[in-house]
């Protein structure tokens, strides 16, 4: 028996300033799919939204970072278009089976384009429209966690109006209630774009004022001295943990060029934690992951707190990185599952989902 080959559209690039991460993933996660398996058709995403069918995933130009660029066929994909890509010049339709969204940050994980492809109708891989949106949310994710009970570093929300309109209150609100340092951070970007570690109060504003360069709302974070502890989560209604890693930053602390660029930044998996301390980080993951209703894939980041030895709860990201040295396979190949044996189950979940979407979707019957 012949089995034909799962037709996959692996979506990457996009429209946020992880555009190009987001190419080194997809790159990387093309690298380990079967090709036995899966017919993979590449669709690039340009920085102004366009969608473009690309052999491959881009590659950099020397001397610079991979970037999708307008070439190839230009496609749409159109609500109700019944799992097809189109191309709007009266070119051939692309019909898939699913789609693998490697995007990070806005336009990719906060459940804009979960929503398109809702509409669209075709099963994608990870968390759906909510989980998605209040896992960029910073904010709202941490009401989330706080509602089931989960522990976390105390923490403020700020507006940029609100900064603009009274600046020393602000100051004033964060000494009362966090003290210092803290940790200033956009309140719906990802890998840790913008943020800041703030010292003293007189350093607070310049860095609230680069926050607001990517989000017109920011989060203040009180700072403790900790370790940084990651966990990932797969699954849809019976989610697993992974063994937790540990990261140590070569930098201060974890920012976006101790992620990508600095070579002395290391990972240590699985992380040295006692037994009953490993077992709590998987346990708080996967609550984490219920908290905000993921499916699929997160990773979840926690703080170890080294003068207590509290765990506390940091952040879910729903879409992470699939880079050579991101957390999220490193964890899985280190609990057990290959590389290309993750692609394969993230997809395997996409579809289970997206199953169990449909059949509650259908209208209800007519009682005789």
């Amino acid at each position: 028996m012949i089995r034909v080959a799962l037709r996959v559209a692996l979506l990457y690039g996009g429209q946020s300033s992880e555009h190009e991460v987001s190419c080194i993933s997809a790159a990387h996660v093309l690298a380990a799919m079967d090709q036995e398996k899966f017919d993979v058709r590449c669709v690039g995403i340009t920085r102004e939204g366009r969608f473009f069918l690309t052999e491959g995933v881009c590659s950099a130009e020397p001397g610079s970072m991979p970037s999708v660029r307008e070439e190839g066929v230009e496609l749409l994909l159109r609500p109700g278009g019944g799992k097809r890509f189109l191309a709007p010049a009266g070119g051939k339709e692309i019909e898939v089976d699913v789609v693998f969204p490697v995007l990070h940050g806005p336009h990719g994980e906060d459940g804009t384009m979960q929503g398109l492809l809702e509409l669209a109708g075709i099963a994608y891989v990870g968390p759906g429209v909510l989980a998605s949106a209040l896992g960029m949310d910073k904010v709202y994710a941490k009401v989330a966690f706080e509602a089931r009970g989960l522990p976390g570093v105390a923490w403020v929300a700020v507006e940029e109006s609100a900064f603009r309109a009274g600046a020393a209150s602000v100051s004033d609100e964060v000494a009362r209630r966090l003290g210092f340092p803290v940790f200033t951070k956009p309140a719906r970007m990802g890998s840790s774009v913008g943020i800041r570690k703030v010292k003293d109060p007189s350093a607070l504003a310049s860095a609230l004022e680069e926050a607001f360069v990517y989000d017109s709302k920011a989060i203040i974070e009180q700072g403790v001295d900790a370790r940084e502890i990651e966990c990932a989560v797969l699954g849809n209604e019976h989610p697993e943990a992974s063994l937790p890693g540990e990261i140590l930053p070569g930098a201060e602390f974890y920012d976006y060029w101790a992620k990508y660029t600095d070579t002395t930044s290391q990972v240590l998996i699985p992380a040295p934690l006692d037994e009953a301390t490993a077992n709590e980080v998987r346990r708080l993951a996967v609550e984490a992951f219920r908290a905000v209703g993921a499916q699929g894939l997160a990773r979840v980041d926690f703080f170890l707190d080294r003068l207590t030895g509290q765990l506390l709860l940091n952040e879910i990201n729903t879409l992470p990185g699939f880079t050579p040295i991101s957390m999220f396979p490193k964890l899985w190949q280190a609990s057990g599952l290959s590389y290309p044996a993750l692609i394969e189950r993230l997809v395997d979940l996409a579809l289970e989902r997206h199953g169990r979407a449909r059949k509650a979707a259908s209208p209800p019957r007519r009682e005789s």
